[in-house]
């Protein structure tokens, strides 16, 4: 179990896999696992029979987890991916910060 760099909400860059190079917000951040659930990335496809809730079954996409380590933060700013660094503010809170432009990002 380790503390995540990134979350829900926030937009990414993948870095590596299949889906390297594409951008997309984070839906839903596994700490537990270390993996982060991207909107648009890694879509898994999931093959239902029919219920009574969904009379017509079939194959429905959802995206899957991956890493949190192959995505880096994109800073709102200045609109690129970046690592982040936490930094105190003066009322002694833990504010995370773009390593490329300096600005904050919460």
């Amino acid at each position: 179990m380790s503390k995540v760099h990134v979350k829900s909400g926030d937009r990414v860059f993948v870095l590596a896999g299949d889906d390297a190079g594409k951008r997309g917000k984070i839906l839903e951040v596994l700490p537990r696992s270390g993996k982060v659930i991207v909107d648009g990335v890694n879509i898994q496809k999931k093959h239902t029979r029919p219920t009574q809730t969904n009379p017509q079954g079939g194959i429905v996409e959802k995206p899957g987890p991956i890493d949190a380590s192959n995505v880096a933060l994109v800073c709102p700013s200045c609109n690129k991916p970046t690592r982040v660094s936490n930094v105190r503010s003066e009322s002694g809170k833990l504010t995370r910060q773009c390593k490329r432009c300096g600005k904050s990002i919460d």
